[in-house]
């Protein structure tokens, strides 16, 4: 007899049984500390491979000719990006990670909150959207995930994926909005991307950072904030070509600025309209980003003719290229209204510095 066993079949069956508890238990404590480290048992069995790969179709760039940032699809035709993005420019263009790029047709945001939605002519976000976590359940040091295209279009290349964990929320008193912050580190060109979770639902957009630390506008604050959206604080261009010949010239730029060609084109004269029409036109820009007029003045000693130097931003082979150009345009007045007659307009390959 092993004392106090009664045999010593008895005493192996109670190491035995005891070393089954132990190693489950131990399995067990292991594995509620994994699934609580990861927000979850469902977020433990989450896949970040795929969460990546969902989000390099979903984050878009967003370019305008004074900043770039990052946006991501949350319907089918909307992109949600950083008000400060697009802060200050009346059309920017949305970049697909296949190249193919659009010009919104409305933009509304809301500026206390740093948030801008821009609403594309096509549903081309199918299979794109990112879900928004309407109710925040984060653990602190959870990981996450953010996306943006680091430094712009200086960096050619998909989007940026880097990965941290929640340091926790943060509900300053006189803010709009709440923020999720992390110990990621982002770079400029990452505004508005999104800060996901390991299963891939959007918890945050990327909006401020410093060395070693980031804020995020939360989803929940995103989700509540959709009906004070609005056009108010949205930069607009307004034309008047029956002002003056370099009223008329300006108008023009700004109408392939914002890919409006059809307006452009009706500001061709009829004698232009001879040696050309609209398909043909067209053809001629088809990878124009933006254009930015430095400078439009009537020539000395000229009725009609207007001097015009400008820049334009194409987007060719997914990368940027700068061109830069000047020279004159004649104008005739038709229908009331200055149109481009003829022109002598050249490419200058190095542009003074005062452009």
């Amino acid at each position: 007899m092993i004392w106090p066993f009664k045999s010593t079949k008895n005493f192996s069956k109670t190491i035995f049984w005891g070393l089954i508890f132990t190693y489950f238990s131990f399995v067990e404590y292991r594995f509620l500390i994994l699934t609580e480290h990861y927000g979850g048992y469902d977020k433990f069995f989450c896949s970040t491979w795929s969460t990546n790969k969902q989000l390099r179709k979903s984050v878009v760039r967003v370019v305008g000719s004074g900043s770039e940032g990052s946006g991501f699809f949350v319907s089918d035709n909307k992109v949600l990006t950083n008000f400060h993005v697009i802060d200050g420019e009346p059309s920017p263009k949305v970049i697909l990670p296949e190249g193919d790029f659009y010009t919104p047709v409305r933009i509304t945001a809301n500026k206390d909150a740093d948030l801008a939605l821009l609403y594309l002519p096509e549903k081309v976000g199918q299979g794109k959207v990112l879900p928004l976590m309407r109710n925040i359940e984060l653990t602190d040091n959870e990981p996450v995930i953010a996306a943006g295209y680091a430094w712009g279009t200086d960096l050619a290349g998909e989007v940026t994926i880097s990965e941290g964990v929640i340091n926790g929320m943060r509900n300053p008193k006189e803010a709009t909005a709440n923020y999720v912050q992390s110990n990621l580190s982002l770079v400029t060109g990452m505004s508005g991307g999104p800060l996901v979770d390991r299963c891939g639902e959007v918890v945050g957009v990327n909006t401020l950072t410093t060395s070693g630390l980031s804020l995020f506008v939360s989803s929940e604050s995103i989700t509540s904030l959709w009906p004070s959206f609005n056009d108010q604080d949205i930069t607009k261009i307004e034309f008047y070509p029956e002002e003056s010949p370099e009223e008329a010239v300006r108008a023009f730029y700004h109408y392939l600025k914002i890919r409006n060609m059809k307006e452009g084109f009706n500001l061709l004269s009829e004698a232009y309209l001879e040696k050309t029409n609209f398909e043909e036109w067209t053809s001629r820009f088809p990878d124009i980003l933006d254009v930015v007029v430095f400078s439009v003045e009537k020539v000395e000693k000229s009725k009609n003719t207007v001097f015009v130097e400008f820049e334009t931003k194409n987007w060719v082979n997914n990368d940027v290229e700068y061109h830069y150009y000047e020279g004159t345009w004649e104008t005739v007045l038709e229908d009331e209204i200055y149109k481009m007659n003829k022109s002598k307009i050249k490419e200058i390959e190095d542009p003074y510095y005062e452009w």
